[in-house]
């Protein structure tokens, strides 16, 4: 069950890294199968193997995927602060991404909790490296 945008995004990499001590293991063949990726793992050659993978995390190495520009990973997006383009007002953390299918949301949590739609209108910029988004608000966003 794949934790990305789509399915067959996992389809496109050569490589993954299994469970929490991030074994590598070679992918020789997949395909999505409705909302799953089926793959074929160098090594798993036995329903055993493969049941004992049951469960299993798989990872990919954020080095192997190039993202689009304004694209980031969520991972990357929890804990950086958001502040006002214009002000510089600081308005909380992002402590969530929601992914709503038309466009993610933003859980800032400050004094309460917003919920900011990334959308172009609102994000002004996102500094990976600084920590720290700005945006413009809709009307009524933090308001009571």
């Amino acid at each position: 069950m794949p934790y990305c945008d789509t399915p067959g995004m996992l389809c496109e990499f050569d490589r993954l890294f299994l469970g929490k001590e991030h074994r590598e293991v070679i992918i020789q063949r997949s395909r999505v199968q409705k909302n799953m990726v089926i793959a074929k793992l160098e090594g798993i050659d036995t329903p055993e193997a493969a049941s004992a993978l049951r469960n299993v995390m798989l990872y990919i190495h954020r080095d192997d995927l190039e993202l689009d520009e304004d694209t980031y990973f969520i991972q990357d997006l929890i804990g950086m602060e958001v502040r006002d383009a214009d002000t510089d007002t600081p308005y909380g953390k992002i402590t969530d991404v929601m992914q709503t299918g038309a466009n993610d949301v933003y859980v800032v949590t400050g004094e309460r909790e917003y919920l900011v739609p990334a959308i172009a209108e609102v994000v002004i910029s996102t500094d990976i490296d600084g920590n720290i988004m700005t945006i413009r608000p809709l009307d009524g966003l933090f308001e009571e």
